[in-house]
């Protein structure tokens, strides 16, 4: 059972109840980061349908489409800055920043300890 979050916060748009899809360890590692945080944290995208991952230009190997990964909403440098420290702390390794979000996944199919940017 999640501490700070409900698996609706990572349905697909187009699912309800897709949420249930995501990787539970992933989310454990999520409630963790919250508690660390000690602020909330938005979840723009969770899991994704193939439809939705195409509808917003996600990639074909997308690991939302698995449920291993989500885009957190993060607008300060400073909110960003301590949320990867806790990240990285927790052993997320896989990381992107754009300007308003931060990417994480743990897709054991891709690169580990990687940062890129959008």
């Amino acid at each position: 059972m999640l501490k700070y979050f409900n698996y609706s916060e990572f349905d697909s748009p187009d699912v309800q109840g897709s949420g249930q899809m995501m990787d539970r360890d992933f989310l454990e590692i999520l409630d963790q980061a919250r508690d660390r945080f000690d602020k909330p944290i938005h979840i723009n995208s969770g899991f994704r349908t193939p439809q939705h991952n195409q509808d917003v230009g996600g990639t074909e190997k997308s690991s939302h489409l698995k449920g291993l990964a989500a885009d957190i909403d993060c607008r300060k440098s400073k909110d960003r800055f301590e949320l990867i420290d806790i990240f990285l702390d927790l052993g997320i390794n896989r990381i992107g920043i754009a300007d308003t979000f931060i990417h994480i996944d743990v897709d054991p199919d891709k690169s580990p300890n990687v940062i890129w940017t959008y």
